[in-house]
């Protein structure tokens, strides 16, 4: 059942032709991850790298690349994860049909892990220059790992039960680490480690850390779940897995995976921090150098026949974007037994997953009211914002269901368009102000800071969309190109943004005065001022990239006629978004011209990639 290391994985993709082997000497610095992105584009194989130039250890990338591939690697246990998932919706369907659910108590027997004397991992010491030094992107400030798996326990109650396993970004080289003795430990905002960190704060303490990589693929998933608080990740990655987690535990060590390729130990100083990064991140921007926690390096062991697994993360669809979609169709059904009212969640990936949030929840505090409006609604999206990583959503949009029961949340020009043809500027924007958002999200106040806002519009159709420019449209001195995105949203090139960070700018406020709620603009419900409107209105996954990660709600949304009233603000005309680039922005994520020309040429004929990019 399942696969109980990585290098098992490997050979079994390969043997069914999801793999392919390439021989020849391939540089970690921007090359490998240039390859990764183009096959994962491709809708490629995974792919082995068995030369990698500076280390004597192979690596393998895109083992997630399609959804079909992550399927079938945890085919032996998505239908007991299913039986699982069903009993927790309603457990009484266990007696309707029990031999359905045969295989649960199997399967439930895999959340416990199972301590060993010894294993493969401990068979080899390495250094931290000796693993393949892979950098993605061309400012990026070194080499890091992009799959670790970062094992941390609670202070007060050590061991794997109070245990949190999650992937945040492993700096191994550059900016002012010791060599070969500090590593760089980034997790944003809402993570289960910062739980370990803040009692090991209290407490005065040091609190030491274990960072997995390779091994199971479970555990690499297990990293990345969005778990219910008080479910360790080794037991989840246990019953993906297929088995029981085998832990061996070095004296005066954390436990880590007997089957692991690599595990760096290593004591975290609660107190002390350096800069970390940039890094190229899944926004399609570098997160630039900020002050993180620093990992002081015990040991580094390696398996033998070690293989290092690895992606690279940018603008969507990434790698990661199978992750989302994997962890979607696993957790999907279980919303409403979180989230009491809510029947679907959606974050966008192509919007950088945390900017923007689509849901669909109940409206039944009226059921005999004339007219509906958000009600019931606004208590789900409170319940939302409180709920785990779902708190980081920069831009909720929430319809309600009984307006129109055969709404799929992934559909996103349907949403878009149920919204829009519904909503009302005047009452149905509600902001959070001076909060927290996510920690690669740069369009807010600082670092983790910036603003919330809830779209939530419920009841008939209020307006007929249209894709047609007005004959009589003219704009302001300085903006151009009107482009239409999609029906309803009309796309408008804009000056050059040069207003500073905790301020509107002027001249968007004058164009919304330039217009009546009468104007013919008006026939589109929602405006967005871009740096470029051709590029925008080209593909949607390039508007849904511009509009939500280049604006802050509180700062970056105007209106025409708007007006506030009992401290609540509207608009009576068109919403208008500013998602011009700020020059507090961080830089977008470009290509090395160099590097993809030596990608262009394994992809001619005679090339290990001709035939796949």
């Amino acid at each position: 059942m399942g696969y109980k290391n990585l290098r098992e994985c490997v050979r079994d993709l390969e043997a069914r032709g999801e793999l392919v082997r390439i021989e020849c000497e391939i540089d970690p610095n921007l090359e490998a991850a240039a390859i990764q992105r183009r096959v994962y584009q491709a809708g490629g194989p995974a792919l082995y790298f068995a030369r990698v130039k500076g280390s004597r250890f192979p690596m393998v990338g895109n083992l997630f690349g399609t959804l079909e591939r992550t399927r079938t690697i945890f085919r032996d246990t998505l239908d007991t994860l299913a039986c699982l998932a069903a009993l927790k919706i309603n457990p009484a369907s266990f007696l309707k049909n029990p031999l359905k659910y045969a295989g649960v108590p199997r399967g439930a027997l895999h959340l416990l892990p199972k301590r060993v004397k010894s294993g493969p991992i401990l068979a080899g010491r390495t250094s931290l220059s000796q693993l393949p030094q892979l950098k993605s992107w061309p400012d990026d400030g070194g080499a890091f790992i992009t799959l670790p798996q970062v094992y941390s326990e609670s202070i007060r109650n050590p061991g794997w039960r109070q245990s949190n396993l999650g992937m945040y970004r492993v700096q191994i080289s550059g900016g002012h680490y010791r060599p070969e003795a500090e590593v760089g430990l980034h997790y944003q905002i809402h993570r289960g480690i910062g739980v370990h960190h803040a009692e090991a704060l209290e407490q005065g303490v040091p609190f030491r850390v274990n960072i997995f990589v390779g091994g199971p693929p479970s555990l690499t998933v297990a990293a990345v779940m969005p778990l219910p608080e008080g479910m360790p990740e080794l037991s989840f990655a246990g019953v993906l897995g297929g088995h029981r987690i085998s832990l061996v535990t070095p004296p005066g060590q954390l436990p880590m995976p007997a089957e692991a390729d690599f595990v760096i130990t290593g004591t975290v100083d609660p107190q002390r921090t350096l800069p970390e990064g940039p890094f190229g991140d899944h926004l399609g921007y570098y997160s630039l150098a900020h002050d993180f926690p620093v990992v002081q390096v015990d040991q580094v062991y390696h398996r033998h026949g070690a293989i290092w697994p690895f992606t690279s993360v940018g603008r969507p669809p990434q790698e990661d974007t199978s992750f989302g979609a994997f962890i979607h169709e696993l957790t999907g059904d279980l919303i409403p037994t979180v989230l009491p009212g809510v029947h679907a969640v959606h974050a966008v990936d192509a919007a950088g997953v945390h900017p923007l949030l689509l849901a669909i929840g109940s409206e039944r505090y009226v059921p005999y009211a004339r007219q509906r409006r958000p009600q019931e609604l606004l208590t789900i999206a409170n319940a939302i914002l409180g709920q785990g990583q779902l708190s980081l959503a920069k831009y909720l949009l929430l319809t309600a269901r009984e307006d129109q029961p055969d709404l799929d949340v992934h559909d996103v020009p349907g949403f878009f368009r149920h919204i829009l043809e519904r909503v009302d500027w005047r009452c149905d924007l509600h902001f959070q102000t001076c909060t927290t958002v996510d920690t690669l999200d740069y369009s807010g106040s600082a670092l983790n800071a910036g603003s919330k806002v809830v779209i939530a519009a419920a009841g008939e159709a209020r307006r007929r969309l249209t894709t047609d420019l007005p004959a009589e449209l003219s704009l302001p001195a300085g903006f151009s190109n009107p482009r239409v995105a999609m029906p309803g949203v009309l796309l408008v090139q804009g000056p050059s943004c040069s207003r500073p960070r905790h301020t509107t700018d002027p001249r968007m406020e004058a164009f919304c005065l330039s217009y009546a709620p009468e104007s013919a603009i008006n026939r589109f419900p929602l405006i967005v001022v871009v740096d470029d409107s051709t590029f925008v209105a080209s593909s949607l996954n390039n508007f849904l990239w511009t509009a939500f990660t280049r604006s802050d709600p509180a700062l970056d949304l105007y209106g025409i006629g708007a007006s506030i009233t009992g401290k609540h603000w509207g608009c009576a005309g068109a919403l208008v978004m500013d998602a011009r680039s700020k020059p507090h922005h961080a830089p977008p994520l470009m290509d090395d011209p160099a590097v993809e020309k030596r990608v262009d040429a394994l992809g001619t004929p005679g090339g290990p990639l001709h035939g796949i990019i």
